[in-house]
């Protein structure tokens, strides 16, 4: 018995009380399954869920429908435009076919992303407390949203200047590109991981 309280009281153990280090329930296992295995105590957290309202599974079908829209009207832009800047550059008559279709298209456009920026606001502001994939909404969101400014600088740089001036077209189609592609790379964001 003494070399047991000596054992005790050498490994810290107050005397009369029992010493944690020799108790076998709070030693560490040396089974490797057993470390794999929790302890009863062990608290495991659950996901939390997180609530939208009724109508976001709604706006964001609409959304993403509106999305798939825009891409095509990107192309009809792209090619009426080039056509109207090819007239312009060579001093032909501009095709009705191009003007008409470059007027509807940019009104298309204007529509698209007005719908797109009011859904993808709204159920942005609703999945707000949802942390998964808030960085790709995130970034997604301030790409769009750097594409509606540029499509507006576009919209009113195209006006006047522009049919009066070939630089000022110039610029009207530099700006378009450049909203078109921040567009496109704010879609790629969406669609890379399967959002």
């Amino acid at each position: 018995m003494i070399p047991i309280v000596m054992l005790a009281a050498a490994l810290g153990c107050p005397p009369l009380a029992p010493c944690p280090l020799l108790d076998p329930a709070s030693r560490p296992p040396t089974d490797p399954i057993a470390t794999s295995v929790a302890r009863p105590d062990t608290v495991h957290r659950r996901a939390k869920a997180v609530e939208v309202s009724d109508f976001y599974e709604l706006r964001l079908r609409v959304h993403r429908y509106a999305s798939y829209a825009t891409i095509p009207l990107f192309v009809a832009q792209t090619v009426a435009g080039n056509e109207l800047l090819q007239a312009d550059k060579s001093g032909a008559p501009k095709p009705g076919w191009a003007s008409g279709v470059h007027s509807v298209g940019a009104a298309g456009l204007g529509v698209l992303f007005t719908l797109n920026t009011v859904t993808g606001a709204w159920n942005l502001w609703d999945s707000r407390h949802d942390s998964v994939g808030r960085t790709k909404r995130i970034i997604h969101s301030v790409l769009l949203l750097a594409a509606d400014g540029g499509f507006a600088l576009a919209g009113s740089s195209g006006g006047g200047d522009a049919a009066e001036s070939q630089a000022a077209r110039n610029r009207h189609r530099d700006i378009a590109y450049a909203a078109m592609g921040t567009a496109l790379a704010g879609y790629s964001v969406m669609l890379v991981g399967g959002h």
